[in-house]
């Protein structure tokens, strides 16, 4: 009886999975929804009445149920945003680099849609669905399995060719008629509507009912693979024949390009048809096919240098100026923006614009009342390029910019030679307010759940002042303010602790020193290994960093010698935040590597650019992207290039594979 119903359970999995891939996959439906929802309904019946023949990758584990929280997944292979291109000429000055990098061999291009959804990676084991996580800041994103599994383009198992660990990349996204529907839906029940598809894919992947995010019908488009942390083919083009016969649904409109004049046709072509697809696109990316030449031509801090991101040109409209409000920022700075007559622009309603600064407004001529010409500069943030002066009928006003703060009411000072007005009180709430909002954000300490609305009310009523004063709360201090409670009170004081443990590259980011963003913060944390060194260097010793310029190092000295700085940092350190460097469980510093800078050349067999570089870091060293007198190591690898004849050139000592694994300790 058994061996029949597991014949029977076997036989309706595989014939659920032939109807998703002709459905999804090859838009040839053979039967009805109705009849699929019966097949489904059938095995799911005999699952229940057998719970020992439930398997993984079953369909019915699509739906899963309500999860209290998502928790952080950390990426293996950080996932590294692109490098956009606004122009042609853009375009072809990324060509010319990459045939620059290329020295005479042969080039291909892969040419593929920008979705405007959100990055996510799969993660296989055996062939087998175990883990999905969100992009997140490229580092660390949040795990969100249970809602992968319900998109149906997603495979719960790998058909062919599937190594131990295999992990998919691709982007989430919500049509066009799935967001009609949803937003129709919403209307409906009287709920608040989506601005466009990919907030709604982005707020649905990361919900804690599954059952909610099934019923969204998210789809995904793949465009990478890696076995382990490892590319698993010699071009990028074999990624895409490779998802597809793993049951992948893979965007047809690519191409494979010779040079420029074939990346044009492919990007002047979609960008023509582009609404006549049932998803938001908002360019094109274009990747070396080569995966070799991929790995020898590297990154940036930020990005790949052989991948690039076209952007199709902004789109405008025209609205009301309705009025200016002047906001201040965590530096005092004076930003005004424009709230405007709401209007549809690029896939989204629009009722504010940045004004940037009162030149601006001087220089656009701009009155209260006046018709202006906006668009969305890249299709993310609205500008206001020009007034109408045709449309003016008399009541317009004249906008006078404020010399006092707007908020605490204290002088406002344009330093000579500056463009920004600047609140001069220390204390102003605003700051006070925007530095912690920071400090709080993904890219700093990551605490989930304090808010805008939360940090205001935490300031006004006196329970914080400064970032410190975080790590003082306690549960029953938030869950006696309006609209908490003790569970939204338990979860925020457990972020906060958690986020003592972020590191010092983070805490660098956090504090806000003025210049010192996500790389700088990571340079000096490599190069320092703790927060009481750093304070200690001076102008000289920071300077000497060969990426950190004059300017960063007098702004960090400066920063360490204001004595309320140094009184913030020592009650971080009371309250348990890490403000040394960790050192791996596999590496310690190393006085072979410590303040030395390295630049990896070439193809190494066995280790990609990335873990090399992190061998390095590990150890105490820095990895540069060029070579120059101050280089101390070139690692070369095979078919190394004109840095290996600069090096040379130069007098810098360089090492072999065989040198650098010995060197390192990871002799293979």
């Amino acid at each position: 009886m058994t061996a029949s119903i597991r014949k029977e359970i076997e036989e309706l999995r595989a014939e659920i999975e032939r109807h998703n891939e002709l459905y999804y996959q090859k838009a040839e439906p053979e039967i009805s929804d109705y009849d699929f929802d019966m097949l489904l309904e059938r095995l799911r019946a005999l699952e229940a009445e057998h719970p020992e023949l439930i398997t993984p990758d079953s369909p019915t584990q699509r739906v899963g149920g309500k999860a209290d929280s998502l928790r952080p997944f950390a990426h293996t292979v950080p996932l590294m945003s692109l490098d956009n291109s606004y122009s042609l000429d853009d375009l072809k000055a990324f060509t010319e680099r990459c045939e620059k990098l290329a020295e005479g061999r042969k080039l291909e291009y892969v040419a593929e849609l920008k979705i405007d959804g959100l990055s996510v990676s799969l993660h296989y084991e055996n062939g087998i669905l175990k883990t999905a996580a969100t992009r997140g800041d490229g580092q660390t994103g949040d795990e969100v399995t249970q809602n992968a599994k319900t998109i149906r383009t997603v495979p719960l198992r790998l058909k062919k060719d599937a190594p131990q660990h295999a992990e998919i990349r691709g982007e989430v996204f919500l049509s066009r008629s799935q967001f009609a529907r949803i937003n129709s839906e919403l209307e409906m029940q009287g709920e608040k509507t989506f601005a466009n598809p990919r907030n709604c894919a982005s707020g649905t992947l990361r919900m804690l009912d599954s059952q909610v995010v099934a019923s969204r019908r998210l789809d995904m488009f793949p465009y990478d693979v890696f076995s382990g942390s490892q590319k698993m083919f010699t071009t990028h083009w074999e990624n895409f024949e490779w998802l597809e016969k793993n049951g992948f649904n893979v965007n047809p409109n690519r191409a494979l390009c010779a040079g420029y004049d074939e990346l044009v046709a492919f990007v002047n072509d979609m960008e023509t048809r582009r609404d006549t697809l049932d998803y938001e696109i908002d360019g094109v990316v274009v990747k070396v096919n080569s995966t070799a030449l991929q790995d020898e031509f590297g990154t940036t801090t930020k990005a790949p240098r052989w991948a690039i991101a076209y952007k199709y040109p902004a789109r405008q409209a025209t609205t009301k100026l309705l009025s200016i409000t002047v906001q201040v920022g965590r530096t005092g700075a004076l930003t005004p923006v424009g709230n405007l007559e709401p209007v549809q622009l690029a896939g989204t309603t629009v009722a504010r614009a940045s004004l940037h600064n009162e030149d601006e407004i001087k220089r656009l001529d701009l009155k209260i009342g006046d018709y202006v010409l906006i668009e969305k500069s890249g299709e993310i943030i609205p500008q206001v390029l020009q007034n109408i002066p045709a449309k003016r009928n008399g009541t317009e006003t004249d906008f006078e910019f404020p010399t006092k703060c707007p908020v605490c009411g204290w002088e406002a000072v344009r330093p000579r030679g500056e463009a920004v007005r600047r609140c001069t009180n220390p204390d102003c709430p605003a700051k006070i307010k925007a530095r912690i909002q920071y400090y709080a954000s993904r890219k700093a300490m990551d605490i989930e759940g304090l808010g805008e609305v939360l940090v205001e009310t935490l300031v006004d009523k006196g329970m914080i002042s400064d970032v410190a004063d975080l790590y003082n709360l306690k549960v029953e201090d938030i869950a006696a303010l309006e609209r908490m409670a003790e569970k939204s009170g338990t979860n925020l004081i457990e972020h906060i602790e958690a986020s003592k443990t972020r590191g010092l590259q983070r805490l660098l980011y956090g504090i806000d020193i003025r210049h010192v963003g996500e790389r700088y913060a990571k340079i000096l944390a490599n190069n320092f290994r703790s927060i009481d060194r750093i304070a200690k260097a001076s102008v000289e010793e920071l300077d000497d960093i060969p990426e950190i310029g004059l300017t960063v190092a007098e702004s960090v000295h400066s920063w360490f010698r204001d004595a309320k700085n140094i009184e913030l940092i020592e009650r971080l350190k009371a309250a348990g935040v890490q403000t040394e460097m960790g050192v791996s469980s596999t590496a310690a510093l190393d006085d072979r590597f410590v303040g030395k800078t390295f630049v990896l050349t070439g193809k190494l067999e066995h280790y990609t650019r990335d873990e090399a570089a992190k061998l390095i870091e590990e150890r105490g060293g820095r990895v540069s992207s060029s070579v120059s007198k101050k280089t101390d190591y070139v690692v070369a690898g095979s078919d190394a290039g004109s840095k290996l004849t600069k090096a040379e050139s130069l007098g810098v000592t360089v090492l072999n594979e065989a040198q650098f694994s010995e060197m390192t300790g990871t002799q293979q």
